[in-house]
């Protein structure tokens, strides 16, 4: 079997090819696409939990703390005892992670709005259906 014959080599060089280009959106923000990602993920208003984010991401606590802790030093955010429950920390974006976090968002938005001008309405019901099947697929074999 070829490569080019298999579903992940697709879904792998796709999602890399997102990646280079939030990659360099992000780097000429002074920022990494994991910081852009976690911005998206933080309310502006209200902060969020930090024990909330990496599950919201996908990751691992471990792999967060490294990152807010960068983040922290970048000045994006800060943190700050929970008002409710004292031995939760929320994290809260200043303004210059809330102006990163805009940026974020615009770039997300506007890859989106790209993809959404070149397949029709039917693609895209198509494609999400596909990638909902190919998750539980993922689940399934998980679970075997």
């Amino acid at each position: 079997m070829k490569k080019e014959d298999t579903i992940d080599f697709h879904i792998k060089s796709c999602w890399h090819s997102i990646s280079r280009m939030y990659n360099q959106k992000a780097n000429m923000e002074g920022i990494t696409t994991s910081m852009g990602f976690v911005l998206i993920n933080i309310d502006s208003n209200e902060g969020t939990a930090a024990t909330k984010i990496a599950p919201m991401m996908g990751l691992e606590s471990r792999s967060l703390t490294r990152i807010l802790k960068s983040m922290e030093q970048k000045g994006l955010i800060r943190k700050s005892p929970d008002p409710v429950d004292k031995r939760s920390v929320r994290i809260f974006l200043t303004s210059m992670g809330k102006e990163k976090k805009s940026v974020a968002v615009q770039t997300v938005k506007y890859f989106n709005e790209q993809v959404r001008n070149v397949l029709s309405e039917q693609e895209m019901k198509s494609f999400f259906t596909l990638f909902e099947k190919i998750n539980r697929v993922i689940q399934n074999i998980q679970k075997a």
